[in-house]
């Protein structure tokens, strides 16, 4: 009967420990990101293994860059990367909050609560947060382009660009509204494309319904009435989901592996279609 007991005690503290690595682990996350929330958010200064040095307040960049290699870590790396791609912003305050709970919850399992009553807890407490925020939450029409552009200069608040929001605001509503779907509420950002120039300023920012080439030295500076061809299938030989190698010995082999490349890559004029 000792022994049995002793070995439960064991398991109980082991996973005791576990659940402390976990979170002092997710603590640290935070407090790493925590002090660059809101408008008077500091910047972070990363240093990568190559030397190249970022300054950001951006709570997705920081995570990005950062290299976490306890599990519980990334998952609040990840959840980070999941609420930039849902929401677009609140990538610190979702890892922020997440510390917080987790420093909650290591008082409660100190009074011995079992850890399923409090992630139960938790559950309840998402549903009256729900409840709550839709009571107080404003509806905004997707045609009101005043509402939609005091939100984005909102959003930017915390973004070192703010001292530019009256310009990059509407700009960014403007995008957004002629990609967007307004019947559906359905809008695609990849249709959205950032073009960076070197040596300009965040004044010459200006909105190109289009598309936008970079300039070439060696090529034509005006071309009118030009037809732009777009090939809608990939030209390279198609590759396996998986990683393999190919060991050729003679130049028979490599004649025929370069025959059987062609057969994939002749395009089919019928599969063209030019715009």
């Amino acid at each position: 009967m000792a022994s049995k007991t002793g070995e439960t005690q064991k398991i109980t503290s082991k996973t005791d420990d576990v659940r402390m690595s976990n979170i002092i682990a997710a603590k640290a996350v935070a407090d790493a990101v925590r002090t660059s929330l809101g408008p008077k958010g500091m910047d972070k200064m990363i240093q990568n293994e190559q030397g190249e040095v970022l300054i950001s307040n951006d709570g997705a960049t920081i995570l990005k860059q950062m290299e976490v290699f306890h599990p519980t870590a990334k998952m609040l790396v990840e959840i980070s990367k999941s609420q930039d791609v849902e929401a677009g912003d609140g990538t610190t305050s979702v890892v922020v909050l997440a510390g917080a709970l987790l420093q909650a919850v290591q008082g409660l399992l100190d009074k011995g609560i079992h850890p399923t009553r409090i992630a139960e807890c938790f559950r309840r407490a998402e549903i009256k947060a729900k409840e709550i925020l839709r009571s107080m939450s404003i509806p905004v029409d997707l045609k009101d382009e005043a509402s939609l552009i005091k939100a984005a200069t909102t959003s930017l608040a915390s973004k070192v660009i703010y001292q530019n929001a009256d310009l990059i605001a509407p700009m960014a509503v403007k995008s957004v509204l002629a990609v967007a779907d307004i019947e559906n509420s359905n809008c695609d950002l990849d249709n959205i494309k950032v073009v960076e120039q070197l040596g300009g300023v965040i004044e010459d920012s200006e909105i190109v319904n289009g598309i936008v080439l970079k300039k070439s030295s060696a090529g034509p500076k005006k071309v009118e009435n030009a037809k732009i061809g777009i090939i809608q299938f990939c030209l390279s030989a198609p590759k396996t989901d998986m990683e393999n190698s190919v060991e050729v010995s003679d130049y028979e082999a490599m004649d025929r592996i370069i025959r059987a490349e062609r057969k994939h890559s002749d395009a089919d004029p019928s599969h063209m279609s030019t715009r």
